[in-house]
Parts: C-alpha cells; sequence; structure tokens
C-alpha cells in the first residue's frame, strides 16, 4: 500500500513538473515582439516575400534575351519500304547552335524594363503589406490589453456589488433594513455579471486574433493559444500635424508607389507590343553533323561548321499588334485613375485616423476629469445613505457610474492608441519620424493627470473606498 501510495506521488509531482515546465516556458510577447513576431510568420508577409522572389525570377527570364543561346537538335529515321531508287533508307543530323539577339525592335529592352519595375511593385506590394499587419497587430494588441483590463474592471465591480449584497442581508437579517434593499443588491450584481462574462468573451477572441496574425496554429483542443503578452493599456498625448501627415503619406505610401509603377509598366508594354511590327534579326554559328541520301551528291556522313542570320518581318499580322497596342493604352488610362484614386484614398485614411485621434483625445480629457467626479459622487451617496439623507438605490447608481466611468475611460485609450496605428500606417512613417512623443509639459500634465490606465482600471474596494 505504501508503495502504491509513493508511486502515486511520484506521478503526480512528475506532471506538476511537467506543467510547471509547460507554464514556464510560454513566451510573453511585448508590443514590439509581437510586431516583430508577425513580420517574421504572418502569412500574408510571407506570401508577399515569395512574390518578390517570384518577380526577381521574371527579371532572370527578361535578361536573358541579351545573352546568347546555345541550343541542340537531332533527327534520325529509317523507312520500312522504298520504291526502287538509289536514296538511301536512312537519315539523321544532329546540330549544337549559338545564337544572339542582334535587333528586337526594344523587345528585349522593354522585357527586362518590365521586370525591373515588377521587382520595384512588389517590393512597394511588400512594404505595404508589412504596414498594415503592423497596423493590425498593434490594434489587436491594444484591443486584447483594452479586454484584459476590462475583465479586471468588472470581476471588480462584481467583487465590490457581493460585498453590497453580502452587507445588506447582513442588515436584514438584523432587522435594519427591508427585503427590497436586498433586491436591488441582487439586480445589481445581477447585471454587472453579464458585463463580466463578455469581456472574458471578448478576452479569449483578442487573443485568437493576434494568434492568427502571428500565423499561429492552436492544437486541437486547445482553449488559448500558447503564449502571453505584457503590458498595460496607456495613453500619452501626441499632436501631429494634419498637413505633414498628409505630405507624408503621398511621398512614402506604398500603394501609392507600386500604382505609379504600374503606369510604368504599361507604357513599356506598349513599347512591348509595337516591336512585334518591326524586324527581329538573330546571329547563329554552330557545328553541324548529317547524313546525305542520295549518294551521286557525296558520302553519306557530312560534318562541319554553320554561320548566318536569321530574319524575320511580321508585314501584316491581321492587326493583331494594333489591337495588343490599343488595350496597353487602355489600361494605361486605367492604371493613371487608379492611381488618383490612391492618393486620394490615401489622404482620406490619413484625415480620418487624425479626426478619430483627435476625438479620442477630447474623450479622454473629459473622462479623466470625470473620474474624480465619480468617485466623489459615490463617497457622497455612501455618506448620505449613512446618515439617513440618501437611499440605497442612489450607492448602487453612484458604484455602477463609477465602473461605466472607467470603461469608457479605457475604450478611449484604446481608440486613441487604434487611431495613432492607423495614421502610422497610413503616413508610413513611425511614431518617432512623425514627431508623435509628447513633450516634457505633456508628460508632466499626464503624470498630473493619471494618464495610464492601470491607475485608473480599478472601482473602489468597497463601497466607501476612493
Amino acid at each position: 500500500m505504501c508503495s502504491k501510495l509513493a508511486a502515486i506521488s511520484v506521478i503526480i509531482t512528475s506532471a506538476l513538473a511537467v506543467s510547471s515546465s509547460s507554464l514556464e516556458a510560454m513566451p510573453v510577447y511585448g508590443i514590439d515582439e509581437a510586431v516583430a513576431l508577425a513580420q517574421e510568420r504572418n502569412p500574408e508577409i510571407l506570401i508577399a516575400h515569395k512574390k518578390v522572389t517570384a518577380a526577381r525570377g521574371g527579371f532572370i527570364e527578361a535578361r536573358s534575351g541579351y545573352l546568347p543561346s546555345l541550343s541542340s537538335s537531332g533527327l534520325y529515321d529509317k523507312r520500312q519500304t522504298q520504291s526502287e531508287t538509289n536514296l538511301r533508307q536512312e537519315d539523321y543530323n544532329a546540330i549544337i547552335k549559338l545564337e544572339q539577339n542582334l535587333y528586337t525592335g526594344g523587345a528585349v529592352s522593354s522585357q527586362v524594363a518590365i521586370a525591373q519595375l515588377n521587382i520595384a511593385k512588389a517590393n512597394y506590394d511588400l512594404q505595404e503589406t508589412i504596414s498594415r499587419v503592423t497596423m493590425d497587430v498593434r490594434i489587436a494588441f491594444n484591443e486584447l490589453l483594452l479586454n484584459r483590463a476590462k475583465v479586471r474592471v468588472h470581476e471588480d465591480s462584481v467583487g465590490v456589488f457581493e460585498k453590497e449584497l453580502k452587507g445588506e442581508q447582513e442588515n436584514f437579517n438584523a432587522g435594519i433594513v427591508g427585503k427590497l434593499n436586498v433586491q436591488r443588491a441582487e439586480v445589481a450584481l445581477a447585471n454587472e455579471r453579464p458585463e463580466l462574462f463578455s469581456a472574458q468573451t471578448d478576452l479569449k477572441n483578442s487573443y485568437l486574433r493576434l494568434a492568427e496574425l502571428f500565423g499561429t496554429d492552436l492544437a486541437p483542443g486547445a482553449q488559448a493559444p500558447p503564449f502571453e503578452i505584457s503590458g498595460q493599456l496607456q495613453y500619452r498625448p501626441n499632436h501631429p500635424d494634419l498637413n505633414d501627415c498628409l505630405a507624408r503619406a503621398d511621398a512614402n505610401r506604398g500603394i501609392i508607389k507600386s500604382k505609379a509603377k504600374d503606369i510604368e509598366i504599361e507604357d513599356r508594354q506598349y513599347v512591348l507590343d509595337r516591336s512585334a511590327t518591326r524586324p527581329h534579326v538573330r546571329a547563329f554559328s554552330g557545328y553541324e553533323a548529317y547524313s546525305e541520301r542520295d549518294p551521286d551528291v557525296g558520302p553519306e556522313f557530312n560534318y562541319g561548321g554553320v554561320v548566318g542570320i536569321n530574319a524575320t518581318w511580321n508585314i501584316f499580322d491581321g492587326f493583331a499588334t494594333r489591337g495588343r497596342m490599343q488595350a496597353t493604352r487602355a489600361r494605361r488610362e486605367g492604371a493613371a485613375q487608379a492611381l488618383a484614386a490612391a492618393r486620394r484614398s490615401v489622404a482620406s485614411e490619413v484625415r480620418s485616423a487624425f479626426f478619430d485621434l483627435q476625438q479620442a483625445n477630447r474623450v479622454l480629457e473629459s473622462e479623466t476629469k470625470n473620474l474624480q467626479t465619480a468617485d466623489e459622487a459615490l463617497d457622497m451617496a455612501r455618506g448620505n445613505f449613512a446618515a439617513g439623507l440618501g437611499t440605497q438605490l442612489d450607492v448602487l447608481q453612484a458604484a455602477a457610474d463609477v465602473t461605466r466611468t472607467r470603461t469608457t475611460r479605457l475604450s478611449a485609450i484604446y481608440l486613441h492608441n487604434v487611431a495613432l496605428a492607423r495614421l502610422t500606417h497610413a503616413c508610413a512613417s513611425s511614431a518617432e519620424a512623425l514627431n508623435f512623443r509628447s513633450d516634457f509639459k505633456d508628460r508632466k500634465n499626464e503624470t498630473r493627470n493619471g494618464a495610464h490606465a492601470a491607475d485608473v482600471a480599478k472601482p473602489p474596494q468597497t463601497m466607501s473606498q476612493r
């Protein structure tokens, strides 16, 4: 019996050790580490990298037009029967030939230019993808911090209402208050619990969204991604200049540069299409071995070097080239319209993010001042109720106002950070380049007003404590 207990103890100890080691091995990412991980593993970024590699392969293919080509060909046949003749039944030839383009009417140079433009376009698309994924990661990261902070707020709020309910039940049992007070406390607690459940579900979904951006696969039956994040939802005042943001976006955005390359590609494609109306000249030399079927002409086996020039010129192709050139001109005009639309869309992104940033700043300024007011109102309601000058409903309402004020401020911080991430993406610049950092005066005001979410995330532990 003792040996069985010892074996069970060893098994439990081993299981706990494995569990502890797995918990210790779980990676913890800050926001910068999360962005770096997404840039390394995100599927969209990996696909964009492959498109750059494919474009480079296209350049190697196009450049081959400038280089000589070496080819070989051969033929052997033997006739089963043939009429009475002196011709030999067997026929064969083999040749190895070196060819070089002399003149292609601009086809090869246009193909090389198009390939180079495709590489630049693929790099700009990669830049745009990285910027967008970085924005998505920052937004998802802040959303996770928001939902985690909301869970803590609602957990503390549920705890406060549970203590209030317990106190009212004790007062009711002592005959100090009536049944109505207990029922009101129960209703307040019941109304707060769904908010907690909703926040917990939102937190789980935030983890799933971040795992998707990381390109992380969840094991079957896993309840949560195999990572954790660090940090708290924070706010720092930023005052970017709209005109500067618009100028940076127009100069830096990858999508604008990519659309501009589309126009250049169509210009080169037009030259490539037009080259079909011009002659193409190739020089060749090589070595050939062949048979002579007629014995009267010469020996059966012949060999020797060959050299020459091959020229082709399509005089009339049924207007096929004309149709291709017309289609290219139309695509070029469409590319110009797409570039103009992209510029308008980017400018709209910048303005929208800028206005959202301003709105978040105004809401935060208002809610920061409102925090102290809500706490003071809760204290006053509690004091009035104790003095017989107020009702329990006033206390419960004041407590709900405290929770609502804090969650509203958390949401405003989140919206501020989201707008900042969107603006950074829209401008294709870093926060430092756009001078988003607060100056000393702003940081001083931030400290005085309690700018960190951690300072305001939790409601009072009791109804009378601020």
